[in-house]
């Protein structure tokens, strides 16, 4: 079976965000083909067109993972019905410098959850829009807008919910199957 390096970005910088929980448990329900390994955002400076000729050592590692992944996962909060600025900020630094965007033709996917009944669906909007700005291929379906209600996720990544649990692991072989027919 083949084995795919998967890279996920956690939008939120928050240590003990739901939004951790949540890839958290989606590591753990990724099938065996799927490798994944969080590429940290947290330490990125503000991206200035200044650093295009001489990248700092964080944003040169923060590339490098995102060159060494064949796939990108997205687990991301909403902040005042947008993508957060961190999250924003990891995507200007993929891009540049002009011509050099680690997300060309990466198979992509976005799920999320906010305690708000909507879950992060107008992030994922937004988060959406600029993947396709930067030719990454997303998987459309099984959308994941999750309402995150207390004890849902623990902090180890337990799911207390069946549903969800196997809505989850649906999510992450529908990504599976994705990332073979992009990359096939």
């Amino acid at each position: 079976m083949a084995q795919y390096k998967v890279g996920f970005l956690v939008g939120s910088l928050a240590t003990a965000s739901i939004n951790r929980k949540l890839a958290k448990a989606l590591v753990k329900l990724a099938p065996p083909s799927l490798a994944l390994t969080e590429i940290p955002i947290r330490d990125l400076p503000l991206y200035s067109q200044d650093y295009d000729a001489d990248f700092p050592p964080v944003a040169k590692t923060f590339k490098a993972a995102l060159s060494a992944c064949d796939a990108l996962l997205f687990v991301t909060p909403e902040y005042n019905r947008s993508i957060p600025g961190g999250l924003k900020n990891a995507l200007d630094w993929g891009t540049r410098p002009y011509g050099q965007n680690g997300f060309t033709g990466k198979p992509t996917a976005v799920i999320g959850t906010s305690p708000g009944a909507i879950g992060t669906a107008l992030s994922q909007r937004d988060l959406r829009a600029v993947l396709t700005f930067c030719a990454a291929p997303m998987m459309q379906q099984p959308e994941a807008y999750l309402q995150f209600k207390e004890g849902l996720i623990n902090d180890e990544g337990e799911v207390s919910v069946d549903g969800t649990r196997q809505f989850l692991a649906t999510f992450m072989r529908a990504f599976e199957a994705f990332i073979g027919k992009t990359l096939g």
